[in-house]
């Protein structure tokens, strides 16, 4: 049998962004594709339920070996494997190592890369920078949320946290919102609110409020996105929450017991997430493993004390297939978390690949002419 040759195409953060990483836009249309095809079952991640985020390499609090890495703010690494079927047909991973202290050292949080392998045989047939893929990726999925999620007619949108996350979060929302009028923004850094208003206003009609506390973005929001990374994590109060408002979480942030008893919780894949409880619940000290680093705890914690059941909690996939209903009343407060699906990173790298392609971009790496052993 003749031996095959396996090149993969290599893209940098500048082929990236000739391939349209940026456009959110495009970005949130395919993520709605993805959660559909969640929806209908038409994909595979990792665990025992193919629901698993990936695995996860989280640093212990002190080691006897003075190389070892010891946790810290995001301090992790990962990798995040799975299938996606539909048009895509394609299986792959996203690598990432983060650590909070990288920016002191002029590197990004985390840093990423996606491989993306052919279905069927397995060949790595793309490689390429993803801490754009991912930012975009991250910030398109609220604007998913906000399509179904929204109450009728929302005008207001709060913004925060106003870095490279919410950057994402904001125009998917925004282009997912045609009722939108005003934006309040929010940042422990005031000039980097000022910033972000300056960035959008290039983009949209609208009017821009730089808050002047966390209760001011939310109070007058119909949809809250908080996407805030750091040592500790926010705390809003209920009475800040208006009815019928959704509040959408991609970062840092403590739902309290009196929230969480007065919203509904949709998560962007609700097994994904038990999959993160039961791992949890092997280590010795059970589910306070998590409590600072996955942004679901709150609500995992009250789903195994009891004090949350099943029928209370809801999957963006189900919703975006219209099997389950998105609201219940106009009044209905929603709590949104998302917690980051391998399959997205899929998603935007395939449709970015294929871009790439199409503009000749990329340096083509050679694997083998012919395999040494077959």
């Amino acid at each position: 049998m003749e031996r095959k040759e396996t090149n993969i195409l290599f893209l940098s953060e500048p082929d990236m962004i000739k391939a349209g990483v940026l456009d959110t836009v495009k970005c949130a249309a395919v993520m709605d594709e993805v959660f559909r095809l969640l929806g209908q079952g038409d994909f595979q991640m990792a665990g025992y339920n193919a629901h698993s985020h990936g695995a996860m390499v989280f640093f212990p609090e002190a080691s006897p070996f003075s190389n070892m890495p010891l946790d810290g703010p995001d301090r992790r690494y990962a990798s995040m494997p799975a299938y996606l079927g539909g048009r895509f047909h394609m299986t792959g991973v996203k690598w990432y190592g983060s650590n909070i202290e990288n920016r002191g050292r002029g590197l990004p949080r985390s840093v990423l890369m996606v491989c993306l392998n052919d279905a069927d045989t397995g060949e790595p047939v793309a490689i390429m920078s993803a801490n754009l893929l991912s930012s975009i990726r991250t910030g398109s999925v609220p604007g998913v949320a906000a399509k179904y999620l929204a109450r009728d007619g929302a005008q207001s949108v709060g913004i925060v946290g106003c870095g490279v996350i919410n950057r994402s979060c904001a125009r998917a929302i925004l282009n997912n919102l045609p009722s939108a009028r005003r934006v309040y923004a929010y940042d422990i850094v005031p000039e980097k609110a000022e910033a972000f208003c300056g960035e959008l206003r290039r983009e949209f009609d609208l009017t821009y409020i730089v808050a002047d506390s966390l209760e001011q973005a939310v109070a007058d929001s119909d949809v809250i996105s908080i996407a805030a990374a750091g040592p500790v994590p926010l705390k809003l109060e209920t009475e800040w929450l208006r009815p019928g408002s959704l509040l959408t979480v991609t970062g840092g942030f403590n739902a309290t017991d009196e929230i969480l008893e007065h919203s509904t919780v949709v998560f962007d894949d609700w097994l994904m997430h038990k999959c993160w409880m039961k791992e949890a619940m092997l280590k010795p000290e059970g589910i306070g493993s998590i409590r600072t680093k996955i942004n679901s705890y709150p609500v995992l914690k009250r789903y195994h004390d009891g004090l949350l059941g099943e029928e209370d909690i809801r999957s963006l996939g189900d919703i975006a297939c219209g099997t389950v209903p998105a609201r219940k009343s106009p009044d209905e407060r929603i709590l949104f978390i998302g917690g980051g699906l391998p399959l997205e990173d899929i998603a935007w790298g395939y449709t970015c690949y294929q871009e790439a392609l199409k503009k000749g971009l990329g340096q083509t790496l050679c694997l083998w002419k012919g395999a040494y052993w077959i």
